[in-house]
């Protein structure tokens, strides 16, 4: 095996501790070696992962540290850009949470950082990395569900603790930064197509949009979303077609939400569930990265896909109905 890839962890989120700092530490081609934290309380579930754990006080110091190849940003969406170029001009390979950035334009120095670097730079969009949205990809793209005429999507969650980071504008709250990433981005990846058309209606609430509805065309096909901090738990994607249907029950946070599936429907009524209990979709991220640095393999995720979710996600601010 190629030396793996040492981690180090910018900030001891909550995320970071109970998902990502797991899958980096059973992926095959990475170590957890290192993270930014000045809270020893808070280093302790991280250790209880890796005893062997370097705990620097400040960010600079776990990015000015020479043993660590890679960097993990969980921070919050309005400081990712910052960090992600403070990371890679400090040497270092980044994966940074979702969004990215919060601007096109962001996304464009950061590709051009990258080509300037010849490092990696990546949003840590894991959802293309399960084989659920490969086999979804592959179907609508493929015609298995004849000409596709609908997409339909819905995320939501009940988000009650007030001082969450989601609620606060300053720091990029917000359902549709938040997890539009994941409905018109997962309908970018399935369909290989970019949305026209774009229009919305949010609910805002304390200057964050605490619920959105947004329509889309995607070619031929239209498209409706819906999202909320303020409703029950449910994930669904559906894309219709004229020969079929293809149902994800666990889009996003598959495994957690519930076990991750697709049901295809066919016009005459037969059907076919295929399920996936063991895919762990951040593990399978992580590697795939790693592939990446030491192996020069392509990354499935590129910052140029991330562009156009977002240019996707403007669009739908863009196109708020009055």
């Amino acid at each position: 095996m190629t030396d793996p890839i040492r981690w180090g962890v910018l900030g001891a989120a909550n995320f970071a501790r109970k998902t990502m700092a797991p899958a980096i530490h059973d992926s095959e081609n990475a170590v957890l070696a290192a993270l930014a934290t000045s809270s020893p309380a808070k280093a302790a579930g991280f250790r209880a992962l890796a005893p062997g754990l370097r705990v620097h006080d400040s960010y600079e110091a776990l990015l000015a540290d020479p043993e660590i190849d890679a960097i993990y940003i969980p921070l919050p969406n309005a400081l990712h850009v910052e960090w992600v170029e403070k990371a890679a001009r400090a040497g270092k390979h980044v994966l940074c949470e979702k969004p990215i950035a919060m601007k096109t334009e962001e996304i464009d120095r950061l590709i051009a950082l990258r080509d300037d670097t010849g490092l990696l730079i990546a949003e840590a969009y894991m959802i293309p990395h399960h084989p659920q949205w490969q086999q979804v990809s592959a179907a609508v793209q493929g015609g298995d569900i004849g000409t596709l005429l609908h997409i339909d999507g819905y995320f939501t969650f009940r988000l009650t603790d007030t001082g969450n980071i989601r609620l606060n504008p300053d720091l990029g709250g917000g359902v549709t930064r938040d997890i539009g990433v994941y409905t018109l981005g997962s309908a970018r990846l399935a369909t290989g197509a970019e949305p026209t058309n774009v229009q919305s209606r949010f609910g805002w609430q304390n200057g964050v949009d605490v619920s959105a509805r947004i329509w889309a065309e995607f070619g031929d096909a239209t498209c409706s979303i819906y999202m909320s901090m303020a409703a029950p738990n449910r994930q669904v994607m559906t894309f219709h077609g004229t020969d079929g249907y293809l149902e994800l029950v666990a889009p996003f946070n598959a495994g957690v939400h519930r076990e991750a599936s697709v049901r295809m429907v066919r016009a005459d009524g037969e059907e076919r569930l295929t399920r996936y209990p063991m895919a762990r979709q951040y593990v399978a991220q992580v590697e795939a990265f790693g592939r990446t640095v030491r192996d020069g393999a392509d990354y499935p995720v590129p910052l140029e896909f991330s562009r156009g979710t977002q240019v996707a996600l403007e669009s739908a601010f863009n196109g708020e109905l009055t």
